[in-house]
């Protein structure tokens, strides 16, 4: 028995080691997973959604600017909420990609309700992530299943945010700036151009589009002639910037698929909309969802489905859980 000790308490500590460092790879690698505040804050899934349902009750453009803020917080540093912070002097939100981007009031009222619920358990990027789950919901979209577990980073800096997806970006470079974040061509269009099928943007992003493209003095030769005097009746030269314009003028407050007909048949109002009818990658997705296409019926995807699949992947993006991070008390400002 005594000569089979030492080798039992090796065996012993054997197992403790891999025990340990499989814990420690499982809590610094954690993964996001649906459900994950069933146990911890069972209700924190219905408490978000009836704040946003109130929001978008209240004023319908709240749901284009709950999704479009989580694309904007996942697009830096990845889905962990450091958009919300508020930093005066250096804060990523005061890059010149973040213009616009708003619905800061929503979160805070969802996350002082969380807090009052089950203190310090929800995080702030999650409750983007729901948020803009829910806000796709209410607009006649899909409702999916959002995976959570992310917490919240600690970091936000405006030059950390240069290289968000601009406007003006060559289809190109839209390319480039999805592939880095692990997204698909396909997602670039589900996402850069499906997602505009609700929501508006302001004159001050047509402006080069209408009056200087490409640096010619001219206008985007992609808008369709019967479309461009109408834009440019909204955005007139030297006019008001901040005039607002619908980026589906059919439909902008319902979630449909007009956006992809728009943009194919040169009725996109922005021009990185535009651009995803000029690639052949970008085009064959484009055209796959639309009826009259060479798919019948049967065989043409479902352009609600993949949306929700390419805002999961959206949301995986640079990710931090287990023990990366933070859950802040108020998510405009780190703990």
């Amino acid at each position: 028995m005594m000569k089979n000790k030492p080798i039992a308490l090796v065996l012993l500590a054997l197992l403790i080691f891999i025990r340990n460092t499989s814990g420690s790879s499982q809590d610094d690698q954690g993964q996001l997973q649906v459900g994950f505040y069933a146990k911890t804050c069972p209700h924190a899934e219905a408490i978000i959604h009836e704040v946003v349902r109130r929001a978008v009750v209240a004023d319908p453009r709240n749901a284009a600017i709950l999704l479009r803020l989580h694309f904007h917080d996942c697009f830096v540093e990845g889905c962990d909420g450091s958009i919300l912070i508020n930093n005066d002097l250096d804060g990523e939100l005061k890059a010149a990609g973040n213009a616009g981007v708003a619905g800061f009031d929503i979160i805070e009222d969802a996350k002082a309700r969380l807090e009052s619920a089950c203190a310090a358990v929800v995080s702030c990027a999650d409750i983007v992530a729901l948020a803009a789950r829910d806000a796709v919901s209410l607009s006649n979209g899909p409702f999916y299943q959002a995976p959570t577990g992310r917490r919240d980073g600690r970091i936000s800096k405006m030059s950390l945010a240069a290289d968000l997806p601009d406007v003006d970006d060559s289809i190109e470079v839209l390319k480039s700036k999805f592939t880095q974040k692990g997204l698909s061509h396909k997602d670039l269009v589900l996402l850069s151009g499906g997602a505009h099928t609700i929501g508006v943007t302001a004159c001050f992003f047509l402006q080069n589009r209408l009056y200087n493209f490409a640096s010619t003095g001219g206008s985007d030769p992609a808008i369709h002639p019967l479309f461009l005097p109408k834009l440019k009746a909204k955005c007139p030269l030297n006019g008001d910037v901040n005039v607002r314009i619908a980026l589906d003028r059919t439909s902008q407050f319902i979630f449909d698929d007009q956006i992809l007909y728009n943009i194919r048949g040169g009725f996109a109002v922005i021009a990185s909309d535009a651009r995803l009818n000029d690639d052949d990658d970008t085009r064959q997705v484009l055209v796959s969802y639309l009826r009259g296409s060479k798919r019948s019926n049967k065989t043409r995807p479902s352009f609600k489905e993949d949306f929700t699949a390419a805002m999961v992947n959206m949301g995986k993006i640079d990710v931090k859980t287990g023990s990366k991070g933070e859950i802040r008390r108020v998510c405009s400002a780190v703990n």
